[in-house]
């Protein structure tokens, strides 16, 4: 019964994490205009998340980063900046005690937004306009029965 509480929330964040990162690969066509250099995707985005994935970076380093900055630690790379966004968006929502809808409407919008803005202003934060979208898009968390107050 338990396992099947925790998993609820974590398809939710993965059908939400994909509809968001469709959307913001879509602004990676502004930012490899501005670099002047196309990004070429040669593999699929594989969205599980995997305990054994590795990454070379953390949250600790992405957080400071703006948009340019992490189009550029990506190595221009779809699929690696979508790994950050990804990474970016499950931190928010866990952050603010959010669940990301399981909707590909609520995935557009969040990813239209970090489209918009991620155009606007390449010198912003990447964590800025992510976290925005999660908090546009996110649901307050249900609270656990272990976490409710004591009458």
């Amino acid at each position: 019964m338990i396992s099947a509480i925790a998993v609820m929330p974590l398809h939710h964040t993965r059908t939400f994490i994909l509809c968001l990162a469709a959307a913001a690969m879509l602004s990676l066509g502004s930012l490899s205009a501005v670099a002047q250099q196309p990004a070429p995707s040669t593999s699929p985005v594989d969205i599980r998340p995997d305990a054994n994935e590795t990454h070379p970076w953390t949250i600790e380093k992405i957080l400071p980063l703006t948009v340019s900055e992490a189009w550029q630690m990506s190595g221009k790379n779809e699929d690696t900046f979508f790994d950050m966004v990804q990474d970016l968006a499950a931190f928010s929502a866990q952050k603010r005690n959010l669940v990301l809808p399981a909707s590909e409407a609520a995935g557009r919008e969040a990813g239209e937004y970090i489209k918009q803005q991620a155009k606007l202003d390449h010198n912003q934060l990447l964590y800025a306009v992510v976290d925005k979208a999660v908090r546009k898009v996110g649901k307050l968390a249900p609270v656990q029965a272990s976490e409710a107050p004591a009458k």
